[in-house]
């Protein structure tokens, strides 16, 4: 079994890859166990410095590449008449602390039934689909590694 200790921010044109799809809850994990699409055996061991978002490399120590792509899941998708619509259907996930794929037609959340009725008792349509989830990293995500939080930032953390 290959292990996959490395994340790549860049690769070479010339890099060859194999692509494996995992699902947001492993993408969160620093260490999992996958198949590749040729039923070939993979371990990670990652450094933990964030979730694999779509479109990811990850490396062995010999060199071997693979690109990380989001599978399709099972996923309540939430469209509107109006953008507005979308948006407060928006505000009101986010109060919840969920995880939320923005897009600018539907919104995307892991299923949960108390969640969709509560968006359609706002008038909105909630649908379950098979959608590859990318949910939204939060404002705080992409600079976390740079910087130790201020304390105004640790006001904002909820625990949850």
């Amino acid at each position: 079994m290959k292990i996959y200790t490395q994340r790549l921010d860049t690769i070479a044109a010339s890099d060859t890859f194999e692509t494996l799809e995992l699902t947001f809850d492993t993408r969160q994990k620093s260490r999992f166990r996958a198949q590749t699409k040729n039923a070939i055996d993979i371990g990670a061991d990652l450094p933990r410095t964030g979730i694999l978002r779509s479109g990811a490399y990850i490396a062995t120590t010999e060199g071997d590449i693979l690109r990380i792509d989001a599978k399709a899941e099972t996923l309540m998708q939430v469209t509107a008449q109006t953008d507005f619509d979308l948006l407060k259907a928006a505000y009101h996930l986010g109060n919840r602390h969920v995880p939320l794929m923005l897009t600018p037609s539907a919104l995307y959340f892991e299923p949960d039934h108390v969640l969709a009725e509560m968006v359609e008792g706002l008038g909105l349509a909630v649908t379950q689909v098979e959608h590859p989830f990318e949910p939204e990293s939060g404002a705080y995500a992409q600079h976390a590694h740079e910087h130790r939080l201020s304390p105004i930032k640790s006001l904002h953390h909820h625990g949850h």
